[in-house]
């Protein structure tokens, strides 16, 4: 086997006691009277640690739900997801929403879940609540969130919840575009992709991020930037703040010169954007990265009509380590950089530190994975549940052979495990 580690990838024999990992030793250390995995020439990852997945129950379940979303998961090689507070209903920013939420994925869960709280004009003054509750965070937009129930802070508000947030040493994530750069009724053909990309410049990030740059570094708190689409953006990050930031794989696969007229499959917030930019971001991520799903998937219905009438979301839990693989390896990226964007770099900025990395003592959460299988993706197959995507019908390379949660088994060559072996988590004590 071939095994990824924090002293890069060797072959090695992971030793798992009670869901942790005891030691890692040598290929040949292989213990006696225990059952044994080999993998053979197989990959071992720590298992994906996706931080950004809107499952949508309660309230919109037919969208989405916990065990459609964390079966998903599993087959794509995540072992712990964090939960968006929005699209669900209600959306989780009190206490009582977030013990409905956690009451509605209670045995449903193949994989570790957490939550994030909602940081919005009416939970103002009332965050620490939730942060005690055990969310791993505050979300906040700064534009139009697509649902009347969670709604965008102002510039005012936003400087208000920083200081609260920065009082205990809490995590803010925002969608940042800019509310007044955004176009709501573009002129153009509504069915052509490059009017939606009109309707949401590269500029409307740019001013987010200086915005957030400029309040962090005056109120200390910290924030990650979601799903960052444009390149320009992330050069705006200053290095004296406490901020992070991620983008997502359709970013880093798809081009808006690829995107015909009337495939509202790729529509999402921000916009996949141009050639040129994909590559600065692949560029981007040779220093430093992080790289989430943004899973975020609705009915057929929804995601039909115009680029300006279909719902924003791509759904890709179980493809984004496969859409990674297959543009990585011919950019000469390889598995280290694989599980820094995926598994560790999302574990820490979220506090998961018990994982995201193979070692001792850390969670036994691991993903087996053939690099060299190759496979057009059919959306019927996939474990989502509503097979809408914009990965259906292309060449993939990689495939996740098994999961495990813990040291679990929850999924192998498309079974899963009868009882789902996930956890909620809390923050602090995950």
């Amino acid at each position: 086997m071939v095994t990824f580690l924090p002293d890069g990838v060797r072959e090695a024999c992971i030793h798992v006691s009670d869901g942790t990992i005891e030691r890692v030793g040598p290929f040949d250390d292989l213990p006696s009277g225990v059952p044994l995995v080999d993998v053979g020439e197989r990959v071992i990852l720590p298992g994906l640690v996706d931080t950004h997945v809107h499952v949508n129950e309660p309230g919109r379940t037919e969208w989405e739900g916990f065990e459609t979303a964390t079966r998903a998961a599993a087959a794509g090689g995540v072992t712990t997801i964090v939960d968006m507070p929005l699209n669900s209903i209600p959306p989780t920013t009190t206490v009582a929403a977030l013990e409905e939420k956690r009451a509605a994925a209670e045995g449903k869960v193949q994989v570790d879940v957490g939550f994030w709280g909602g940081a919005v004009t009416e939970a103002l003054g009332s965050l620490s609540e939730l942060h005690e509750a055990g969310v791993f965070g505050f979300k906040a937009f700064l534009c139009d969130s697509g649902v009347e129930e969670f709604g965008a802070l102002t510039m005012e508000e936003l400087g208000s919840a920083m200081w609260e947030i920065a009082s205990f040493d809490g995590l803010l994530i925002v969608h940042a575009e800019a509310a007044e750069e955004l176009v709501p009724n573009p002129s153009g053909d509504p069915n052509a992709y490059a009017t939606y990309l009109a309707s949401r410049p590269a500029l409307a990030e740019i001013l987010a991020v200086e915005r957030l740059a400029g309040l962090a570094a005056t109120t200390g708190c910290r924030v990650h930037v979601l799903h960052v689409s444009s390149a320009g953006a992330f050069e705006r990050f200053d290095d004296q703040t406490r901020m992070t930031a991620e983008t997502c794989p359709h970013y880093l696969t798809f081009v808006a010169e690829g995107i015909d007229d009337g495939r509202v499959e790729y529509k999402c917030a921000p916009p996949i954007r141009d050639e040129a930019n994909r590559e600065e971001l692949w560029h981007l991520l040779r220093s430093d990265g992080m790289v989430v799903s943004d899973h975020s998937p609705c009915t057929p219905d929804l995601k039909a009509g115009s680029f300006l009438q279909a719902w924003g979301g791509i759904a890709s839990i179980e493809v984004g380590l496969r859409a990674m693989w297959t543009q990585a390896r011919n950019r000469g990226f390889g598995f280290d950089h694989l599980a820094r964007w995926m598994s560790w770099a999302p574990a820490r900025v979220a506090g998961l530190d018990n994982k995201g990395e193979i070692a001792e003592g850390m969670d036994a959460d691991l993903l087996v994975f053939d690099p060299d299988h190759v496979e057009k993706v059919d959306p019927t197959k996939l474990h989502h549940r509503n097979a809408v995507t914009p990965y259906a019908g292309r060449w993939l390379d990689g495939r996740v052979s098994a999961t495990y949660v813990r040291g679990v088994e929850v999924y192998a060559d498309g079974r899963f495990r009868d009882e789902p072996a996930g956890r909620l988590l809390s923050r602090g004590a995950a």
